[in-house]
């Protein structure tokens, strides 16, 4: 029997708001047209995707996340609708027979049921209809939460408060809050649903001011109300657990005194009386009485006020802080350990360094003068001279940061050396020209590779280039030199057109005499085949462009490339991976190749602090960080455990294993196998390319900052913690921490050079060394990946990056010159402080560069003119030179002439104006040179302003030691035997 209003009950004029019949079918109609649409663009992005997976031989890869996701949407989809649409139609089945005694107590909600009776079971399947579709969405957005429940394997190590494996908290207990999450969800929609429709129907109201129900609705809500409390009683169990993530007191992360002695047993607790509720609640349904529901939630509630708040609040307070340090004592020890644990610095190698040297001056010149490592090339910096120097034509670009490698040079023997090097990208068309067929037609890859030397520079402060020019020719031999897949390459490109035909070839290079360019046509292999009609439709749905449908140079043979650049395409293929955001390009085996590190990632390591990934890479270089990838927070763990290659020219994607087994990637390799190959796998020919990550670095040399104090007591004091000096070359740069460094050198107790990564800490809130922190990055060695702290005495002080930089900034000489450099409107930048330990010390080298006229022309750039050095009790050294700048600093300047025995301090300052004076018409000289194009005769005018420069320097000491000797007669300038 149906409760339907009669026809007097219906409001007046109903009949008369019918509207007329094409605006009734025109919503329709509009309404189909749009999920039509919608359903077209949908399948055309799903077959894409395929074909995309499928080009690139990771088909698997699709159908494991794309399968998992739409499972996930109709499992969960259809079971939020069903059980809410199952409590919706039962209550309907329970609603009173016969109208309301009280019906004139509720007007409106009669008018109401009476404008939807009729069209009730069209309103619930579209609101059943909205609410699977949303919890299909969010719960396919948790596949890897299920994909590693179901592949998990343990970790072999156990938590230290319930003795559980690893892999439970990891993997198992995320997806308990998965599954308690949609199942409260169900109950409360469900209960809404209900009380929805026994308002609506009679069945649930008011009267004289009291609720009332009828029997059938008061059992129906006491059901679900008991569900819903014992749901709550399993939660409480799940979340003793949880206090492993707590941070309560003195714990950053991790179960606390308070939350193992009130917390943990307060949720047992909890959870046997919300047990216990819930069957009052179902007791009440059946006895159809409310007092024992009533009952069960004011007890509910009363103990979760008490039990799980006041509680634990006043073992906090009272027990806990006036003993803080005793009570917490064994729980910062774990959250020391397992942290260590988790970022992988365990087995960090301390050692104490003194920072002082008691080698003579000469020693240790020849010591430094030996390493190979002397970073001069900034990869920051020089990137704007590549910029100008190698960019040939201006539809061609170099990243704004170039990358760190080391090669084999013929001309240099068997050793490794430190390049800086950098892809010659494709940025677009020319300004003006960036119509469809010359952005995805003809303008489609970069061109060629370039690489300078780290530790030296050619004439004029340029680029020592190895490898250059277009089309490129150097050291490092032959190799496909064409960039389809790369940094730059953002944009989809059509290639393998007909050749001949305007339109079909691709620009391959400019010719160098400006009379035309050289055209290609792609062979690589990569690439989705997209001359089939059918391809075509659904690439210009794609990508929203009707030219790919109607395009004539488009042929049997095109083929689309998309997603190109690197870290898109691996993220695809590896969506588990959190990606490092610095690839790098790789010259080896006749191609050019992107190097990748891929990081398997957690929060949910016990008792392991949580940092910000995104906050922790960031630097001076990267101020918002680099980490790419999945989606990722905050993390507790991380493990460089895949290197991934991309081949710039076909677009192949590799994925290796790497470093010791982890558990989450075993995890992740079960739910996509094959996917990830072996390190054995990995080419000779890379091996020796890859290196130790800097995301990795980064994150944990911010962990390393506390949690090198290995003592609880220590610990909680914080006295002993260190922080990331800020960068102090520059006031932007300044403003962000100091980024690590890759360079060649001798890590003590090592007995030859190593390729490392480095940086340094000072204490908090102090500006003086506190340590250096450097880790074995050459793979080819057993030392690969051990991280060397070096500590220096708390007692004294060793100065810090910003204090050396005063001391730089600060000296007169230096002061002098770079103030003659900086007129002209040049600007003088100021490169990478390298810290180098040297003979007990630290020696911190820093080179300085000249942008001419930087305010006027657009075709200036950075060139090396000076080298900052400094070591702890000698001068700085300041010279055109390195080895000049090592020789000022242990033994006094050898550059210039000495100034003449007896000459008195005034003659010897106007001999200094003189030179410098001399200086600046040769450096005016370089200037106009430099804008002439001719870079001979700027190099040779450099060059005589930098001995004039010298010059000034070595009067300027001759003067100073003629003025402070207590001698009656002046003092000669000393000899460089006497001076060292």
């Amino acid at each position: 029997m149906s409760f339907r209003p009669s026809a007097a009950d219906r409001p007046p004029g109903r009949q008369a708001l019918r509207l007329p019949r094409w605006p009734r079918y025109l919503v329709p109609v509009v309404g189909g047209l749009i999920a039509l649409g919608v359903l077209i663009t949908i399948i055309a992005g799903v077959w894409t995707d395929w074909l995309w997976y499928r080009s690139v031989d990771y088909g698997s890869v699709f159908g494991v996340t794309y399968g998992t996701r739409w499972a996930l949407f109709f499992v969960v989809g259809i079971f939020m609708a069903a059980t809410i649409g199952l409590n919706a139609v039962l209550a309907f089945r329970l609603r009173p027979v016969y109208r309301p005694a009280a019906a004139t107590e509720r007007p409106g909600v009669d008018a109401f049921r009476m404008a939807v009776d009729p069209h009730r079971r069209l309103l619930l399947g579209i609101v059943l209809g909205l609410i699977g579709v949303i919890s299909g969405i969010t719960a396919s957005g948790a596949w890897r939460t299920w994909l590693l429940f179901i592949n998990q394997v343990p970790f072999g190590r156990r938590d230290p408060q319930f003795n559980l494996d690893i892999s439970f908290f990891v993997f198992t207990y995320p997806f308990l809050r998965l599954v308690l999450s949609y199942l409260f969800a169900a109950v409360f929609l469900s209960l809404l649903a209900a009380v929805a429709v026994h308002v609506l129907y009679g069945g649930l109201g008011w009267q004289a001011r009291r609720p009332r129900a009828t029997m059938g609705a008061q059992a129906h809500l006491f059901v679900l109300l008991g569900l819903f409390v014992l749901l709550k009683g399993v939660a409480y169990w799940v979340d003793r657990w949880g206090i492993d993530f707590s941070q309560r007191g003195a714990v950053t992360t991790g179960a606390s005194y308070t939350d193992v002695n009130a917390v943990l047993p307060a949720k047992t607790v909890l959870a046997v009386i919300a047990v216990l509720c819930a069957l009052l609640f179902f007791a009440g349904a059946l006895r159809r009485s409310a007092l024992l529901p009533a009952v069960g939630f004011g007890l509910l509630v009363l103990s979760a006020i008490l039990i799980g708040g006041v509680y634990p609040a006043i073992i906090q307070q009272f027990v806990v802080k006036p003993n803080e340090l005793a009570k917490e004592y064994p729980y910062i020890h774990r959250e020391i350990t397992q942290t260590r644990l988790a970022y992988g610095v365990s087995n960090t190698v301390v050692k104490s360094y003194s920072g002082t040297s008691l080698q003579s001056a000469g020693t240790l010149y020849n010591t430094a003068s030996n390493l190979p490592g002397f970073r001069l090339m900034d990869p920051t910096v020089v990137s704007r001279a590549f910029q100008q120097l190698q960019q040939v034509k201006g539809f061609y670009q170099f990243p704004g940061s170039l990358s760190v490698d080391r090669y084999v040079l013929p001309s240099e023997g068997r050793v490794p050396q430190d390049l800086v090097v950098a892809v010659r990208g494709l940025s677009g068309p020319p300004a003006g020209q960036g119509n469809w067929i010359n952005t995805h037609l003809v303008y489609t890859h970069g061109f060629g590779f370039v690489a300078a030397k780290e530790n030296s520079v050619a004439g004029g402060g340029t680029p020592d280039y190895v490898e250059s020019d277009l089309p490129p020719r150097g050291q490092l031999g032959r190799f496909e030199p064409r960039v389809y897949f790369g940094e730059a390459e953002n944009n989809y490109v059509i290639v393998g057109g007909p050749k001949g035909r305007p339109g079909g070839e691709e620009l391959d290079y400019p010719y160098p005499n400006a009379s035309g360019q050289k055209n290609t046509t792609y062979q690589g292999g990569g690439g989705v085949p997209v001359g089939s009609p059918l391809a075509r439709i659904l690439y210009a749905i794609k990508f929203r462009e009707l030219n790919i449908l109607l395009s004539g140079a488009i042929n049997g043979n095109s083929k689309i490339l998309y997603d190109r650049e690197p870290l898109t395409r691996i993220a695809k293929v590896a969506p588990f991976l959190t990606l490092d955001g610095t690839p790098y390009p790789v010259v080896a085996h006749g191609s050019i190749w992107w190097v990748v590190d891929g990081y398997t990632t957690t929060d949910l390591y016990p008792y392991s602090q949580r940092l910000s990934m995104a906050a922790a890479t960031s630097t001076s270089q990267t101020p918002n960080g680099s980490v790419a990838g999945q989606p990722t927070g905050a993390i507790n763990y991380i493990r460089n455990s895949v290197k991934a290659v991309v081949n710039a020219w076909t677009g192949a994607v590799s994925l290796y294993q790497w470093g010791p087994p982890d558990p989450m990637l075993q995890a992740w390799r079960n739910a996509f196998p094959g996917v990830i190959q072996p390190r054995s796998a990995i080419p000779s020919y890379l091996l020796p390319h890859m290196r130790y990550p800097p995301d990795l670095f980064e994150v944990q040399r911010e962990v390393l900052a506390q949690y090198h104090v290995l003592n609880p007591q220590a610990f909680y004091g914080g006295q002993n913690f260190w922080e990331i000096p800020n960068d102090p070359t520059g006031a932007v740069a300044n403003r962000f921490s100091q980024p690590p460094y890759y360079l060649t050198e001798t890590i003590p107790g090592y007995a030859q050079p190593e390729f490392s990564q480095t940086t340094t800490f000072v204490p908090r809130n102090r500006a003086n060394l506190a340590a250096d922190m450097v880790v074995d990055s050459d793979p080819t060695q057993p030392g690969y990946g051990t991280i060397h702290l070096l500590e220096l005495p708390q007692d004294a002080v060793t100065e810090g990056p910003s204090q050396v930089q005063g001391a730089f900034e600060s000296n007169a000489a230096a002061s002098a010159e770079l103030t003659l450099l900086r007129r002209g409107g040049s600007i003088v930048t100021l490169g990478n402080m390298i810290t180098i330990p040297v003979g007990g010390g630290l020696l911190y080298i820093e080179p300085v560069y000249v942008t001419a006229n930087a305010a006027g022309s657009t075709g200036s750039y950075p060139s090396l003119q000076r080298v900052f050095a400094f070591y702890a009790g000698h001068p700085v050294g300041f010279q055109p030179t390195l080895s000049a700048a090592l020789r000022q600093v242990f033994g006094g300047s050898t550059t210039g002439p000495s100034a003449p025995g007896g000459t008195s301090g005034g003659s010897v300052n106007a001999q200094v104006i003189a030179d410098l004076k001399q200086a600046q018409e040769f450096y005016a000289k370089a200037q106009a040179a430099l804008r002439n194009g001719d870079l001979a005769t700027y190099g040779q005018d450099i060059t005589k302003m930098e001995e004039q420069i010298a010059n000034a320097q070595a009067h300027a000491k001759a003067g100073h030691a003629a003025t402070t000797s207590p001698k009656p007669s002046p003092a000669p300038t000393p000899s460089p035997s006497a001076s060292r």
